[in-house]
């Protein structure tokens, strides 16, 4: 991706003095390491009457898939050949943007010690952008630049085929800016634009990102005819931070009217005291509504299966009535991180005693998980491929058979509430598949019946009346015996076990395929 700076000058004040502005010499080629590839700076021409700065973006396909995993907003798209055949080397966009701050973070800020006059002042300046993805088209891109002060916004659409007319344009512009402004307010504006117009971003959208776009806003934004377009696109649609974003723009533009501070109009708040109330996060929420279970169904040896880092070990710990607590993982690092937060190496011997970890796979049945009051499988079953939820099915219900099983996973559909997650997107890189609360009905509905327990739903987090919680639990109860009154199955071997497991996976497999399919 490709973006040129010219201004113009005379003998007595010289357009080479751009060198200066941008601290890049004009007689020297140099290059810039990037986190997606190499940015290069170079002057195309260097005269006293007209200099021109060009900003060359060499962009790693494969650095930006490894990166990015192919997720998030303005990621490689997430599928086999499409994450490496894509636009994003070619047309100028938030991976431009930020290589434009960093190459040129001195003169984004106005900051010139060899000329400070120069960097203060308007300049004569064209810029050209051969290849802008522009979402809303020529008309928005003239809306977003025409008031900011040039003289001259051209937005002229490139065709998709130059030998095919007939097929139209496509949506990418080649941009031309001409005027007189301050080098450090073009480049700020550039550096909001770009991806306001592409409508994406190539990384994490976190809360920082409202200070970036106050600061390079800066004199500008505030009074932007489309500051709501420009506001809610550079945060990618994070309504939260949109709103935090326009609530200080609203101060900026208010204290500008009446030539005050932004402090002096936003007095309000007495910031020795703090009165907001903080949401309750939910992975909090979600490890009280699976205590309240396990003490409600009398549970005192427990298993947590999949414990990851040891959050719902460590929860149990703090309650005397757990008097026996294993946590299971695959992964050896998460286990070592969960001995960390608990703190197994200083921990008291009749503390120590109540806990255990241990390494081990759901996909196999283990005879040392017998026996036990309860199981947690807290947001586990998602991250298993669908093939082999049938072997876990059978390790936990048809061999291990605790009285109690509680059974956490995301409600897919909740996901158009998180202001974050991208349409269509899963909520972590590692999800095989997030269910609706129709198909976790079926799927544990099923599993209660074959393995003779009876399951209860229960909602965790806001209850949505349109699209449900966030968070949806199965509470499996075992109900089935035997004739002398002892549950039958907890003495199953694993060879009968697995045979019985796998008569079973294929049409297990199949319905829920299906069921995530539909």
């Amino acid at each position: 991706m490709f973006l040129t700076i010219s201004t113009y000058g005379s003998p007595e004040r010289p357009a080479t003095d751009l060198g200066f502005l941008l601290h890049k010499h004009p007689e020297r080629a140099q290059a810039f390491s990037t986190s997606h590839g190499t940015a290069h700076v170079l002057y195309p021409e260097a005269s006293a009457e007209r200099c021109t700065a060009a900003l060359l973006l060499e962009v790693d396909p494969v650095a930006l898939v490894r990166r990015g995993k192919g997720k998030g907003r303005g990621g490689a798209p997430d599928s086999a050949l499409a994450q490496y055949v894509n636009d994003r080397p070619y047309a100028a966009s938030s991976l431009l943007a930020v290589a434009l701050a960093k190459v040129f973070k001195s003169a984004l800020h106005g900051e010139c010690r060899a000329m400070p006059e120069r960097a203060a002042a308007p300049l004569p300046l064209r810029v050209e952008v051969p290849v802008l993805p522009a979402r809303g088209g020529a008309e928005l891109v003239r809306a977003l630049f025409g008031p900011l002060g040039w003289d001259t916004v051209e937005a002229e659409p490139v065709a998709l085929d130059g030998e095919f007319p007939e097929w139209g344009d496509s949506r990418y512009v080649r941009l031309v800016l001409e005027g007189e402004l301050r080098l450090a307010d073009a480049l700020n504006q550039l550096y909001v634009l770009l991806p306001v117009l592409d409508d994406a971003k190539h990384y994490w959208v976190a809360p920082d990102e409202v200070d970036k776009l106050l600061r390079a806003g800066d004199g500008w934004l505030a009074g932007h005819p489309e500051r709501k377009l420009i506001t809610a696109r550079y945060l990618s649609r994070r309504w939260g931070l949109a709103r935090a974003a326009t609530e200080r723009l609203e101060l900026v533009r208010l204290a500008e009217a009446e030539g005050l501070d932004v402090e002096d109009v936003d007095n309000a708040v007495d910031e020795t005291t703090d009165t907001e109330e903080r949401p309750v996060p939910l992975a909090e929420r979600r490890r009280e509504a699976i205590l309240d279970v396990l003490k409600g169904a009398g549970a005192t040896r427990v298993l947590d299966l999949g414990c990851g880092q040891g959050q719902l070990v460590q929860a149990l710990l703090k309650d005397p009535r757990f008097t026996e607590i294993v946590g299971v993982d695959v992964s050896a690092r998460a286990l070592g991180v969960a001995a960390r937060r608990l703190r197994l190496d200083r921990m008291g011997e009749r503390q120590a005693a109540r806990v255990k970890l241990t390494q081990g796979s759901l996909a196999y049945t283990d005879k040392r998980l017998a026996g036990y009051d309860a199981a947690v499988l807290s947001e586990v079953i998602e991250h298993l491929d669908l093939p082999r939820l049938p072997a876990l099915e059978y390790a936990v219900f048809g061999s291990a058979r605790p009285r109690t099983v509680v059974v956490t996973t995301p409600n897919v559909e909740y996901n158009v509430r998180w202001e974050s997650l991208p349409a269509g997107h899963v909520r972590h890189g590692d999800h095989r598949f997030e269910w609706t609360r129709e198909e976790f009905r079926a799927w544990a509905t099923g599993v209660a019946g074959q393995y003779g327990y009876g399951v209860e739903f229960v909602p965790v987090g806001e209850d949505d009346p349109e699209v449900g919680p966030p968070t949806q639990m199965a509470v499996f109860s075992r109900t089935e015996k035997t004739s002398g009154g002892e549950t039958s199955g907890s003495e199953s071997s694993d060879s009968a076990g697995g045979s019985r497991a796998d008569s079973r996976a294929d049409s297990r497999t199949d319905e829920a395929s299906k069921e995530v399919a539909a």
